[in-house]
């Protein structure tokens, strides 16, 4: 693997990283840049954004077609890496989750008229969306199979009735994708459909509470009484919701990751500046053994991170799905994320508790890593079974 950047990338990567540095990290320090979520406020995201526009930095993932930077996904480990080293970096590149998955799964798969309607809304930063595909128990969780919502078709119309949860972003979505059963067909039963805020037979039951400072929108439980979606607004075909979901959530779990080793590694570069300046018994925190040891194997922890990621990134490139590419990455790097910042909170003690530094805002956010886009117990078992069929092809090398 060559892990030299191209001149037109190291370019984008230095001119994202000034930008959040001079534009976005001074915002994490004044207490009114934040909303009542804890996330930066619907005012200055605008306000950024704008800047960004006009930087010509918008939206890596999207085609120049599309306004966007069009950067395959090894270029978009790079910049999302560096966009993540603030807490409000890559929504104010229009990087961020759920936009980022649902505007490359509608490039993906979508109509000409479907990008035009439902797509470039998004990509433009005129609305935001969401992606309703989770259930309550004993609906569909980490098992799509599980699914309860239903729709039915009457006419050209399709009625949906159900209930979804835990849906990022759906308090300020104004398009979303929706996956709901069709059928009893155990591989062909789910279909995907779009929807607009504003159609009537569903609505927000609420905006579920979390631990941790929650995305624009938060993650909102919603329910589904006849809600009508005309047929032109499902992606592919009939039965087709299943790989909807699973051309969606490949890269964008990746780029969770990507987004992740950025957060992961500013943790790091804040214990590492404490550890240099703080003095105990004696001399710095950063001439205590014990403390080497936590930043040495954090700092190694988030390079095998940054490798994992690549390599899923060059798969996704070449073509393949990288399922256990990106199940290991999604692993490593949800991991590795909560250890970060762990150790860099346990470096500066009282300081990183405290709202001095972003730690403890890093600290409860990382803990739903472990959680989010599949649990990593549900990624260690996608890793066994491709082991089990494999065998020692696991491990083999691709070639050209």
């Amino acid at each position: 693997m060559d892990f030299t950047l191209s001149p037109r990338l190291e370019d984008l990567r230095q001119r994202v990283s000034a930008f959040v540095a001079d534009e976005v990290l001074p915002l994490e320090a004044d207490s009114a840049s934040y909303d009542d979520h804890e996330n930066i406020r619907p005012d200055l995201l605008q306000e950024l954004q704008a800047k960004v526009k006009q930087a010509g930095l918008w939206a890596p993932q999207m085609s120049r077609a599309r306004g966007g930077l069009g950067c395959s996904v090894a270029e978009m480990a790079v910049l999302y890496e560096t966009m993540g080293r603030s807490i409000f970096g890559p929504v104010c590149f229009n990087a961020a989750a759920p936009d980022d998955g649902n505007m490359m799964v509608l490039e993906k798969v979508g109509t000409d008229a479907q990008k035009q309607r439902w797509l470039q809304p998004i990509v433009d930063g005129e609305v935001r969306s969401a992606f309703a595909m989770t259930e309550p128990s004993p609906g569909a969780g980490s098992d799509p199979s599980l699914m309860r919502t239903t729709a039915e078709k009457r006419g050209d119309h399709w009625v949906v009735h159900g209930r979804k949860w835990f849906i990022t972003g759906a308090g300020v979505a104004e398009h979303f994708i929706l996956i709901a059963r069709t059928s009893d067909d155990t591989r062909k039963g789910l279909s995907a459909f779009m929807f607009e805020r504003d159609r009537p037979g569903w609505e927000i039951v609420r905006r579920i509470p979390i631990m941790g400072p929650e995305e624009h929108g938060g993650h909102c439980e919603l329910a589904f009484d006849g809600l009508e979606i005309p047929d032109e607004n499902r992606l592919l075909n009939v039965g087709d919701g299943l790989k909807v979901t699973q051309i969606r959530l490949g890269t964008a779990r990746l780029t969770h990751c990507m987004r992740w080793l950025g957060m992961a590694k500013r943790a790091l570069e804040i214990a590492r500046d404490y550890a240099g300046e703080r003095e105990s018994f004696g001399e710095k925190l950063a001439d205590h053994e014990g403390v080497q040891w936590l930043l040495g194997e954090a700092a190694m922890e988030v390079e095998v991170g940054r490798l994992l990621t690549m390599k899923a990134a060059l798969a996704l490139d070449a073509g393949s799905f990288a399922r256990k590419e990106v199940s290991m990455a999604k692993i490593q790097v949800a991991e590795t994320l909560h250890k970060a910042v762990d150790t860099a909170l346990q470096i500066c003690g009282a300081r990183g508790y405290s709202k001095d530094t972003p730690l403890e805002w890093m600290y409860r956010y990382a803990r739903q890593a472990r959680l989010v886009d599949g649990a990593s117990e549900v990624h260690k078992m996608v890793l066994a079974r491709h082991l089990m069929q494999e065998g020692q092809d696991f491990w083999g090398w691709r070639s050209g």
